[in-house]
């Protein structure tokens, strides 16, 4: 489990969160079996490279905000224990808190010039744009005109996703890697009926994933926000009652409180921020809805021209939602502001 796993579900512990029941694993068309084979490979190796720098990039960004917390804690920590005062018996392992604090700042600036470094964002959006584009090539083969002149790719003569997915070197190199195999696994496939219905059963079934798995984002997403809502209301309520009772009581503990807690809630709302939890939470929502009424669309298409133009819309619609997540994620580097 990666580093930034770990610290969302410890937020999380005690939150309940009621999902959709899971749909059915999608079943495709007897007719594309080996066209879906013969890219897993490829989806297969592109997937695991986005979670690897996924985890990388996200926890780089956790790890951040709450080392810069504890990097606080350790400055403080030293003298609401006493350590600094000569006459303390630990006074001789006072140094220890400022070697700690030293080997965390250098840990942060580690972190964030192994990240640029290696471009974890950079590589974790290529790496996903190209594993999802992949994934539904299957799905929009059968859309796909193969008498045509040749295009980039499959999307480009489907639908057009917009620049940022359509000019994707890796996917124009397996359509056409791809092409022939599709090309005669498809010749007059929308001729028979079997295989519409069957078709029109695996798309339906992919969506309702999809729109489970939005759903599950959503409710993830806003609990999230609510929890370190409520962290930070406590964090910065207990602040200022430490502020209030210096005002009497002159000890360093209180002194601990009013510094520590603040950086704890800023790290805290600073990882969420850049997280984008808020519009990930809305946007999972709406697309939620908008697949449901696009199924609904296509099982209520009457003729093959309308399912295809249905299909394709419903396509279209999780091309931009994964554009729209690119353009959001994409500004947010690891630097802190």
């Amino acid at each position: 489990m990666a580093f930034h796993q770990i610290v969302q579900r410890v937020l999380l512990l005690g939150v309940r969160m009621q999902t959709l029941p899971a749909p059915p694993s999608p079943q495709p068309p007897q007719r594309l079996e080996p066209l879906i084979a013969a890219l897993a490979p490829a989806h297969e190796a592109f997937d695991q490279r986005a979670i690897l720098f996924g985890h990388r990039y996200r926890s780089g960004y956790w790890a951040i905000y709450m080392l810069s917390a504890i990097a606080v804690l350790f400055a403080v920590v030293p003298l609401a224990v006493g350590w600094d005062d000569s006459r303390h018996v630990l006074h001789p392992y006072a140094g220890l808190w400022p070697l700690g604090e030293l080997a965390i700042i250098l840990t942060v600036g580690a972190i964030y010039w192994k990240g640029h470094h290696s471009d974890w964002q950079g590589q974790w959006l290529h790496a996903r744009t190209t594993a999802e584009l992949t994934w539904y090539l299957p799905l929009i083969a059968p859309l796909v005109d193969f008498t045509q002149g040749v295009a980039d790719n499959w999307y480009s003569r489907v639908l057009d996703p917009g620049q940022e997915l359509s000019g994707v070197d890796d996917l124009a190199t397996l359509c056409a890697q791809n092409e022939p195999l599709a090309r005669s696994l498809l010749e007059g496939a929308f001729g028979e009926a079997e295989f519409v219905s069957s078709y029109v059963r695996w798309t339906i079934e992919i969506l309702e994933g999809q729109r489970h798995y939005h759903h599950r984002v959503a409710i993830r997403q806003r609990a999230l926000l609510h929890r370190v809502h409520h962290i930070n209301n406590g964090l910065f309520g207990l602040t200022a009652v430490g502020a209030l009772l210096h005002l009497a009581m002159h000890t360093l503990w209180l002194s601990l409180i009013t510094t520590f807690f603040p950086a704890l809630g800023a790290g805290l709302h600073g990882a969420l921020a850049q997280s984008e939890a808020y519009r990930l939470a809305s946007t999972s929502e709406r697309l939620g809805n908008e697949l449901q009424g696009a199924i609904d669309r296509i099982r209520s298409a009457a003729d093959p021209q309308t399912l295809k133009a249905s299909i394709q819309a419903a396509i279209a619609l999780i091309m931009e939602e994964h554009q729209d997540w690119h353009t959001l994620v994409r500004p947010h580097h690891l630097p802190l502001g």
